[in-house]
């Protein structure tokens, strides 16, 4: 009987041990799950802004090397047509060096069409340049980009725009 007796307290001191574990490793669980919560709200309130900034910066960025935008912003600083290109596409280079951190906290397709949409316009004052002297006025050369502009169905930063502001929109 005294065999009996312990076999049954052993048995029921291990199942109250077991009951226990399992009430302790769920506890545990729970406050692990809790703190992963808590850290993941406190990255969100700290990020959130800073994305939030990135994407202002980028449609920023974009407006700025919008032909138009460029071309009213830098008009009149050069004497000639090459020396105009060179301007141009250096504000552009500069824009884009100083906004370049900013892919950290955007989409990587969203990142692709900001680089499009550089080189197109980059691409387009090439052309524009090729079209006229190097010694021409540089209001030939502010010309030739307005004509190929008006030619284009869209802006060459319409897109990238746009795909920044739908991500923005899906954000909240």
């Amino acid at each position: 009987m005294e065999l009996y007796s312990l076999v049954t307290i052993l048995l029921v001191a291990l199942i109250v041990v077991f009951g226990l574990y399992l009430i302790l490793t769920t506890l545990a669980e729970k406050i692990f799950e809790k703190q992963r919560w808590d850290i993941r709200a406190k990255n969100t309130e700290i990020i959130l802004p800073l994305r939030l900034q990135a994407y202002e910066r980028m449609c920023l960025f974009l407006e700025r090397i919008t032909p138009n935008q460029l071309l009213l912003r830098t008009a009149g600083s050069a004497s000639n047509a090459l020396e105009f290109q060179q301007i141009l596409l250096r504000e552009i280079r500069e824009e884009f060096n100083h906004n370049l951190a900013q892919q950290v906290y955007l989409s990587n397709d969203t990142w692709e069409q900001i680089k499009k949409a550089v080189n197109e316009v980059q691409s387009l004052i090439n052309r524009a340049a090729a079209e006229v002297d190097d010694e021409a006025p540089a209001n030939d050369l502010g010309r030739k980009i307005f004509e190929q502009v008006i030619q284009q169905e869209t802006q060459p930063c319409t897109l990238a725009l746009r795909v920044v502001k739908e991500e923005v929109q899906r954000i909240f």
